[in-house]
C-alpha cells in the first residue's frame, strides 16, 4: 500500500484542523468516535484529542498519548481513526487505524537485531490479546541514534525506537468497529514500549525494556 493510503507520513501532522468534526458525518463514524471518547484507560497513559490530518479520508479523528511515570515521559504516540463511507481499495474496508509510537531506549537495546520483530509482535499481540479482528496490517519499525560532539560532547548517546503502523479494524453491527478495544490495545502497545508491566491479570506478557535516560523532548 502507498504511504498516502496508510497515512504513515501524515500521521505526524498536528497543525491541520479536522475536515469534519466528530459530531458530523455518518452514524458509523460518530459511533466509532464516541466509543473512543468513552474508553477507560490505565492511569499511566494520558490521552487527549488532537487535530486530525485532512487529506487521508473524508472523515478523521485523532488522539495523542503520553506514558508517564511521575514527571518522566516514557513513550508517546498518536492514533488516527480514518473513515471513508465509500470504502478504500487499499484498506479493504471503510475504516482504518493509523499510529505512530515513540520511545527512548538504551543504546544496547536499540542495537539488538531482533528489536524490530519484537516491537511488531507487540502491536499484533496487543490486538490479539483483546480478541480483535483486523486486516491489511502495514508498518515500519525505525531505530535512530544520536551522538553528540563539540559543545554537546558531555551528553550521552541517545537511541529511539519508532513504530509506524496501520490496520483495518473489522466492522461489527451497523458497520462500526470496536474502536474502544482498538484504543485499549494501542495503549497496551504504548505501555510495552515504555517498559510498564501488564495492567492486570490475564494481560499479555511484557518484554520489559531498560530504564530510560529521562523525559523525552517534545
Amino acid at each position: 500500500m502507498s504511504d498516502s493510503a496508510d497515512g504513515m507520513d501524515d500521521v505526524k501532522d498536528t497543525e491541520e484542523a479536522d475536515r469534519h468534526s466528530s459530531t458530523e458525518g455518518p452514524p458509523a463514524f460518530r459511533a466509532a468516535v464516541e466509543a473512543l471518547r468513552d474508553c477507560r484507560l490505565r492511569p499511566q497513559v494520558e490521552v487527549e484529542p488532537t487535530p486530525a490530518p485532512q487529506r487521508l479520508a473524508p472523515y478523521a479523528y485523532a488522539l495523542e498519548a503520553v506514558v508517564v511515570d511521575g514527571e518522566q515521559e516514557l513513550a508517546d504516540g498518536r492514533l488516527v481513526l480514518l473513515h471513508d463511507p465509500a470504502g478504500h481499495d487499499a484498506w479493504h474496508g471503510t475504516f482504518r487505524m493509523v499510529t505512530l509510537v515513540r520511545a527512548e531506549l538504551e543504546p544496547e537495546m536499540a542495537a539488538d537485531p531482533l528489536l524490530p520483530e519484537v516491537c511488531w509482535s507487540w502491536l499484533t499481540g496487543a490486538l490479539q490479546a483483546h480478541g480483535l479482528g483486523y486486516g491489511e496490517p502495514s508498518g515500519t519499525i525505525t531505530r535512530a541514534s544520536s551522538h553528540y560532539f563539540g559543545g554537546l560532547a558531555e551528553r550521552p548517546a541517545a537511541s529511539q525506537i519508532e513504530i509506524r503502523a496501520s490496520w483495518t479494524p473489522r466492522e461489527g453491527l451497523g458497520g462500526v468497529p470496536d474502536t474502544a478495544s482498538h484504543l485499549a490495545s494501542w495503549c497496551d502497545l504504548l505501555a510495552q514500549v515504555a517498559g510498564l508491566p501488564p495492567a492486570g491479570p490475564g494481560d499479555a506478557s511484557v518484554f520489559t525494556l531498560p530504564q530510560r535516560r529521562g523525559p523525552q523532548s517534545r
